[in-house]
């Protein structure tokens, strides 16, 4: 018996050894019951989270250190989304809670005479008090996150009038020895703090370099210094290989190389600082400030590591040829050191001013470490500035003509310099506290505005290469859809001003959202809902600060039609099937009502009330009554012209006399351009109540007719024949329909006969009609054919009587 169950063990083991799959699926099955997340329990969590609530309410009311109420938002924050779980989780338990409330139906009436049981009853009672239950727990739990949102939104009100506290407050001269004080102070307490913080640090070091953590440190160490020189450096090549061998020829290479060299150096920077807080901080005993402080580090590297790879690939020193912006290759080599000096900067500085929050120093150390922070940054700045002239002067002077500034790059340089400026004068009268927000604004401004022009270069060359049928991809999407190459260009068009409509608004929210920004993301699209609503627009007051935003809103709305009506008249309309009449309609329409709603939304930011402009439509009644009829007779008589199009911009029209082009429609009157290049002015009004010719719409034709009179005495087949001839061989003269003679008359004066043909256009039948009466007069003399002379009767009296004699006119 003790042999049999041997073999069966040893059977049993060998099958499990042979299906391994099975033991893993079995784990796989009971670990994800273990790890399968428990039901929460609302009526304990829903407490819990308000007390939570109140205690951060209880914190933000005597809190005003600026990182502790960072601290705080992300706490509310965190709150908002957690009670917003709790509620969506118990949504389907109600839910479920209504189905079986729906399957046991009302409680019957009293008089209906129909009788349930005590069970079904029972049930329901409980199910309905189940039920009321999670209604109640669904408003707590709405309200606690509506409590959370606004909690948050008060705490950047607090931080937002901080830090206009803050910018307000004079510290002293970087010249004056109260900015200085913090070096030579032996009375602070600063020493100690931050003797006692680098102790802490220094034992995080000691820790890592304990016997059983040492080769590990090494080895995080190693892999940091491998990842940001081997490993940023041959992906970078990579990526590179990539692009020239993968990627179809145009300037999408260059812009993909920019973004490579960018992200590159990003993922580098960013991976060797975690590998750094992995060999120091991976240790238990880690205590927490330690902890914090590293977690900073490693995201102010994401900050250094965007400055440096977007000076990287803007500059592009090592490929002149793939440089993505206008720069000259001395320029780009002058700056070359800038992006690396200003990273460090960056980080030397930031890492202090964590360091000083960490130890939680004076404010006379902080603001000592922001002068100096802000005075270096301040100097690359205008460093920048001024080399950039210096090499493009001595470009000049060595001959060689230096790259054409466009007026942007002159903006953003002019800027540079100015904002370095302010950062000067604003430490030499001490405030530290602005001339630090400016400097860290102006490097934060950098990398938006560098991060939008790469991405958007990408956006557009990718669509637009991705959609040429130049490429295989447009060629296989044009194999695949059976669609024309014009439609194709459309979308690459379309998805391109729409991945620029994204990453402006993303440009947009990055900027009020930065390091130093003005609005969270919450608070930016509780914002934008609102107004999309409507609220806020009938009770806005007239104050200075919302007439700036209006002046603001008609500038960016003005510049936005005009970029909108410029991609619709240059990359999007040319590439449909519309004529040039019906594109420039369509243009001229967007642009009024564009107009129209860009002025009426900065009437409603600057504060007017629809409810309050009575006065003005009665004003306006009363002055359409007498002195604006017209022109807004001629207004919707123009609007009349863009949508119904009875003429449009090319038509060869005739009114009142004058016959000339439509060159352009404009909302009061219409451009009609003469064979003589001048222009007439008509007022649409006109075009709408008057009779107007339009000899090319529908696409008609021109006709050519001659008449011409004959003597009696003529053959009239030949000359019929000799006028179809000329006809015949004229190229203007359309084949179909055929050209025809027709005999009009027949006079004492002779034979008058007509002559007709068709020419492709009515401009072109007075060109014609002159070479065709060249041509006829010319066979006709050489067939020795004459036209009829007009008659004359001459009276002549002679001997004494009257005589009648015809004589021919001379």
């Amino acid at each position: 018996m003790s042999g049999l169950l041997t073999f069966l063990r040893v059977c049993l083991l060998a099958l499990v050894a042979l299906s391994p799959q099975w033991v893993l699926a079995a784990d796989n099955d009971s670990t994800q019951q273990n790890d399968a997340p428990p039901k929460v329990n609302a009526s304990v969590e829903l407490p819990k989270m308000q007390k939570v609530l109140d205690k951060i309410k209880q914190q933000v009311s005597g809190e005003t250190n600026d990182s502790k109420l960072n601290t705080l938002n992300d706490l509310a924050l965190e709150l908002s989304g957690d009670a917003d779980a709790l509620m969506q989780s118990i949504i389907p338990q109600r839910a479920q809670l209504q189905a079986q409330l729906a399957v046991l139906g009302p409680a019957p009436k009293p008089d209906s005479g129909v009788k349930e049981t005590a069970e079904v009853t029972s049930k329901r009672n409980k199910l309905e008090n189940q039920k009321a239950k999670m209604d109640d727990q669904i408003k707590q739990a709405e309200a606690i996150k509506s409590g959370a949102i606004n909690l948050s939104t008060q705490i950047v009100n607090l931080r937002r009038d901080a830090l206009k506290t803050q910018l307000a407050l004079n510290a002293g001269s970087i010249f004056g020895p109260r900015f200085w004080s913090p070096m030579f102070n032996t009375q602070s307490d600063d020493s100690s703090k931050i003797s006692d913080f680098v102790d802490e640090l220094a034992t995080t070091a000691a820790l890592s370099w304990e016997p059983g953590w040492r080769f590990g440190t090494v080895l995080w160490l190693l892999c940091a210094g491998l990842v940001a020189t081997l490993g940023r450096r041959y992906l970078e090549e990579f990526l590179a290989w990539v692009g020239i061998h993968h990627l179809p020829e145009g300037r999408l290479r260059r812009s993909f190389l920019a973004a490579a060299t960018a992200v590159t150096t990003l993922a580098a920077v960013v991976l060797a600082f975690n590998f750094l807080d992995l060999a120091f901080t991976r240790h238990d005993e880690v205590v927490d400030e330690v902890r914090n402080f590293a977690d900073k580090l490693v995201g102010l590297s994401v900050l250094c590591g965007l400055i440096a790879g977007l000076g990287r690939a803007f500059l592009s020193t090592r490929r002149p040829s793939w440089r993505l912006p206008n720069i000259s290759n001395e320029v780009a080599l002058a700056l070359k050191p800038y992006p690396p000096l200003t990273a460090a900067l960056v980080f030397i500085f930031q890492t202090l001013e964590i360091f000083n929050s960490s130890a939680n120093t004076s404010v006379g150390t902080t603001i000592f470490a922001n002068g100096m922070t802000a005075l270096l940054i301040g100097a690359t700045a205008l460093s920048i500035s001024m080399r950039t002239n210096r090499v493009r002067r001595r470009m000049q002077q060595e001959g060689n003509q230096p790259e054409a500034k466009s007026t942007l790059v002159g903006l953003i340089q002019m800027a540079l310099t100015l904002i370095g400026v302010a950062i000067m004068i604003a430490l030499v009268i001490g405030y530290i506290t602005l001339a630090r927000f400016l400097s860290y604004e102006l490097i934060w401004m950098g990398i938006v505005f560098g991060s939008f022009y790469i991405l958007s270069q990408l956006v557009a060359d990718g669509c637009e290469s991705l959609f040429s049928t130049n490429n295989t991809s447009g060629k296989r999407i044009q194999a695949s859809l059976n669609i024309d190459e014009r439609h194709l260009g459309q979308v690459a068009a379309v998805l391109g001003a729409i991945g620029k409509t994204v990453l402006v608004l993303a440009a947009a929210m990055a900027l009020l959202n930065g390091t130093f920004g003005s609005s969270t993301p919450i608070e930016l699209v509780q914002k934008a809902i609102e107004f999309w609503g409507g609220k806020g627009l009938e009770s806005l007051n007239i104050v200075p600060a919302h007439m700036l935003n209006a002046l603001i809103c008609m500038v960016v709305g003005i510049w936005v039609l005009r970029s909108v009506k410029r991609w619709l008249e240059h990359d999007f309309l040319p590439k449909t099937m519309m004529d040039k009449g019906m594109r420039v309609s369509l243009i001229t329409l967007f642009s009024n009502i564009g107009f129209v709603l860009v002025i009426l939304m900065t009437l409603s930011i600057m504060g007017l009330q629809w409810n309050k402009l009575a006065w003005i439509v009665s004003a306006l009644s009363v002055g359409i009554g007498f002195g604006l009829q017209e022109i807004v007779k001629n207004f919707i008589s123009g609007l009349i012209l863009l949508t119904e199009r009875p003429v449009k911009v090319g038509d060869l029209v005739s009114i009142s006399g004058i016959e000339g082009d439509i060159r352009r429609i404009n909302v009061r009157a219409t451009e009609i351009q003469l064979s003589d290049k001048s222009t007439v002015i008509v007022p649409n009004s006109q075009l709408i109540s008057q009779n107007v010719r339009n000899a090319t719409m529908g696409n008609a034709q021109g006709v050519a007719t001659i008449t011409l009179t004959f003597p009696l005495d003529i053959d009239p087949q030949q000359v019929r024949q000799l006028l179809l001839d000329v006809y015949n061989d004229n190229e203007r003269i359309l084949e179909n329909p055929e050209p025809s003679v027709a005999f009009k008359d027949l006079t004492s004066t002779g034979i008058v006969m007509s002559v007709t043909g068709n020419v492709a256009s009515p401009r072109q039948v007075g060109g014609a009609k002159s070479d065709l009466l060249f041509d006829i007069l010319t066979r006709l003399r050489k067939e020795g054919v004459m036209l009829s002379a007009p008659q004359t009767m001459i009276i002549e009296r002679k001997h004494g009587q009257m005589v009648l004699k015809d004589a021919p006119e001379e």
